[in-house]
């Protein structure tokens, strides 16, 4: 299985979330639920039509992660160390900057995502604080490997919106930060040049074999 296509396909679960938003009485995990189904119903078949209408897909998943991923706090957190001294402007325009990627990441993973299942485990873990949760998945190959999957939400207001993704124990909240970091030590701290040229990568390898989280 292509992991690169897998992080993509994760991403797009997130696109049937916003339809369960509207639930505040809805805890992360019956959420996600519930939102698997209605995922694959939006998307089982119609690999080929997206395929051919890209920019039809990419809206779709810009509209849909408006009310899904907490971008701000997402954008604070890879920023890391760095945001402090970002200027207002400088912040807004990673944040749609990093947004960018992402969409333009899921839209292209969606014709080439392969599975065989993608299921929701029964035994979650308890968080310890009440604005914060994490959703442990699965996602099943169609040679049958097997690929842990961890969402961690916030609640902003009364939704839960997704701050960070760990795939097969690589954090990728992390891996961004760090690739910001080395990215503003190249660019001698210039925060425009990182923000122009923010191009993250995801080493399938390290995907494969797994890491810490």
């Amino acid at each position: 299985m292509n992991l690169r296509a897998l992080f993509a396909g994760l991403g797009l679960l997130l696109l049937a979330l916003p339809l369960m938003a509207a639930q505040p009485d809805q805890g992360p995990e019956q959420m996600i639920r519930a939102s698997i189904d209605e995922l694959m119903t939006r998307i089982e078949g119609r690999e080929d039509y997206f395929a051919d209408n890209l920019d039809e897909l990419e809206a779709i998943v810009d509209d849909s992660l408006e009310d899904v991923a907490d971008f701000r706090y997402i954008g604070a957190s890879v920023m890391g160390r760095y945001f402090g001294n970002a200027t207002p402007q400088q912040r807004s325009r990673f944040v749609e900057t990093f947004r960018k990627t992402l969409i333009d990441t899921y839209a292209k993973g969606l014709v080439t995502f392969d599975y065989r299942e993608i299921r929701v485990l029964d035994n979650q873990q308890s968080s310890r604080y009440e604005d914060q949760a994490s959703v442990a998945m699965e996602v099943v190959a169609n040679d049958g490997s097997v690929y842990p999957v961890s969402y961690s939400l916030r609640l902003s207001g009364d939704q839960w919106k997704v701050v960070n993704v760990i795939v097969n124990g690589i954090n990728l909240g992390l891996t961004f930060r760090n690739q910001f970091d080395q990215a503003m030590r190249d660019q001698n701290r210039d925060y425009d040049a990182v923000i122009e040229g923010w191009a993250p990568e995801l080493a399938v390898e390290e995907l494969e074999e797994g890491g810490s989280a």
